[in-house]
C-alpha cells in the first residue's frame, strides 16, 4: 500500500482513526474525512506520511463530491475508499422517533452511497478497493437497534450489488463486519429522542480493540477479500442464525435483555 491514496470517512476516532494510522504506517497517503475538525486535525497531526483532512458530513452529497475532488487535487488518484462513518442507536422501535431512523440511514447508508458515487470513476481507473464497514447487526437483526441494523443490511445489499456490476472492471469490494469493538459508538448512540445516550451498556475493556479491527481490515484489503467477519462470537452468531434462526431470535433477545439499562421492560 506504499504511496496508495486511501480515503477514510469517520476518521476522527475509533475504527476510522485506527485505520488511518494503520494505512499510514504501511506508507499510504491518507485523506481523512469527518465532521469534527478538531479531532480530525489531531489524527492528521499523528500521521507520518502525507495526508489531508477534509471536514465532511457524509450525509451531504455535495460534501462527498468535494471530498473526492480534494483528494484528486492533492494526490491525483484514489486507490482505496473506506466507508467507515457511522452512528448507532438504542431504543425500542415502538418508542423511537422516526427522525432518528432517518438520521441513521442518512449517515450509515446514504453516506456510503454518496461517497461511492463520486469516488467510483477514480477507483475504476486505479482498479482500486471499496471497503464498507458494516456490522454483525447487518447480518442478524439486533433488537433496540432497528435503524442501525436496517442501515447496515442496506449497506451490504448496496455493496454486494456494486461488486457484481463491476465484476469485469477489477473493482474490489470488501464488506467488513466487526463484532462489538471498543470505541465511542455506544456512548454516542442515539436514544428514542435522538439524543446521545452518553453511556455504554457493555464492558468496553472486554471488546476487540479498534487497532485489532484495523489490522484485520488492512490485511483483507491487501488480499482483496470480499467478506470479513470478526470475532469468534460474530462468526458463530451468523452460522447459527443461518441454520437455527428461530432459536437465535430467543438467544439475541436474552442477550440484549441482560444489557445494562436494557430497553426491554
Amino acid at each position: 500500500m506504499k504511496n496508495k491514496v486511501v480515503v477514510i470517512t469517520g476518521a476522527s476516532s475509533g475504527i476510522g482513526e485506527a485505520l488511518a494510522k494503520k494505512f499510514d504506517a504501511m506508507g499510504s497517503n491518507i485523506v481523512l474525512a469527518a465532521r469534527d475538525e478538531a479531532k480530525l486535525m489531531a489524527v492528521k497531526n499523528s500521521l507520518q506520511n502525507k495526508s489531508i483532512a477534509v471536514v465532511t458530513d457524509v450525509s451531504n452529497e455535495n460534501g462527498c463530491k468535494l471530498l473526492m475532488e480534494k483528494a484528486i487535487a492533492e494526490f491525483g488518484s484514489i486507490d482505496v475508499l473506506i466507508c467507515n462513518a457511522g452512528m448507532s442507536m438504542r431504543a425500542m422501535f415502538n418508542d423511537v422517533g422516526l427522525e432518528v431512523l432517518h438520521k441513521l440511514m442518512d449517515v450509515n447508508f446514504w453516506g456510503a452511497v454518496n461517497c461511492c458515487k463520486h469516488a467510483l470513476p477514480f477507483l475504476l481507473q486505479s482498479k482500486g478497493s471499496i471497503i464498507g464497514v458494516s456490522s454483525i447487526a447487518g447480518k442478524v437483526g439486533l433488537p433496540a437497534r432497528t435503524g442501525y441494523s436496517a442501515s447496515k443490511f442496506a449497506l451490504e445489499g448496496f455493496l454486494n450489488t456494486l461488486r457484481i456490476e463491476n465484476l469485469k472492471n477489477d473493482l474490489h469490494v470488501l464488506v467488513a463486519c466487526p463484532g462489538y469493538t471498543a470505541s465511542n459508538i455506544r456512548n454516542a448512540a442515539l436514544n428514542e429522542k435522538g439524543e446521545q445516550q452518553m453511556d455504554t451498556p457493555l464492558d468496553e475493556n472486554k471488546l476487540m480493540t479498534a487497532d485489532e479491527v484495523a489490522t484485520e481490515i488492512y490485511m483483507a484489503t491487501m488480499e482483496r477479500k470480499r467478506d470479513l467477519v470478526l470475532t469468534t462470537k460474530g462468526k458463530f452468531t451468523i452460522w447459527l442464525n443461518k441454520f437455527f434462526p428461530a432459536w437465535m431470535d430467543k438467544i439475541i433477545y436474552r442477550f440484549v435483555a441482560k444489557e445494562k439499562d436494557s430497553p426491554f421492560k
